[in-house]
């Protein structure tokens, strides 16, 4: 069985490797040779292994327009070569290194179609979680980024509690919840100062509920005050109401 495909810094890890026999480890983990027989089987063509040798010299000259260039070609040029589920992966993540992140969780995507059961599944996930977290907003932009981290995230620990990638997915959903607290925050404030005492109050209240582990203390008893005052105003505005009539 083969192991669990570890992050993509075991590339650099296996530089030491001649290139073709790195191709041929790394092939091993992601189970590109199953069903093919035997590793020393059909000879695959010469320009299959060379343009997937290709791909991985850019990669490791941070070159990733050409390395992209390379493994889509390869891709589609060779779709049933031992080198195809090499060229998908490496497609994914030369998107994800040129911070086109859409295309890449697009590519991972269909990597995860394709190969529900692969060993780098693990991997796969947790890149998709990290294109959504590089594109994080401020607080007072549309949050829909974080909230797509953290549930990519999730499915990792959900699907793969004890792969490598758990400890930093565990991490980064913390991020992401301080940012959504910050950003109810912000919302409630912006209520609070208009004097929308009842939008306020929920939101309070929510970020009390919902992210009270990632607040620090004295944001915490601040959050906790701003509720008080909320329930008063409109307990005033109550009175204020039955007075009236």
């Amino acid at each position: 069985m083969n192991q669990v495909f570890q992050q993509a810094e075991m590339i650099k890890r296996n530089q030491k490797l001649p290139l073709t026999a790195f191709l041929l480890f790394f092939l091993l983990l992601i189970g590109g040779l199953t069903g093919c027989g035997c590793l020393f089987g059909e000879k695959e063509t010469d320009t299959a292994e060379e343009l997937a040798e290709k791909g991985m010299e850019y990669f490791e000259e941070e070159d990733y327009y050409d390395a992209l260039k390379v493994f889509t070609t390869l891709k589609e040029r060779y779709p049933y070569s031992r080198y195809a589920i090499l060229a998908e992966l490496k497609v994914a993540d030369a998107h994800f290194h040129r911070k086109e992140y859409a295309e890449a969780i697009a590519a991972y995507a269909d990597f995860l179609q394709l190969h529900p059961k692969n060993d780098a599944i693990p991997y796969v996930l947790y890149q998709i979680g990290a294109c959504y977290y590089e594109q994080l907003l401020s607080e007072d932009r549309d949050q829909m980024p974080t909230r797509r981290a953290i549930s990519a995230f999730q499915r990792l620990l959900k699907e793969h509690p004890f792969s490598t990638y758990a400890k930093t997915a565990k991490e980064r959903i913390q991020d992401c919840r301080r940012l959504l607290a910050q950003h109810e925050l912000y919302v409630a404030n912006f209520y609070f100062k208009s004097k929308h005492y009842e939008a306020a109050l929920s939101r309070f209240e929510g970020v009390l509920a919902d992210y009270r582990d990632v607040l620090p203390l004295d944001k915490r008893k601040e959050v906790e005050n701003l509720a008080l005052v909320c329930k008063g105003k409109l307990s005033e505005q109550i009175g204020e109401g039955v007075n009236g009539n």
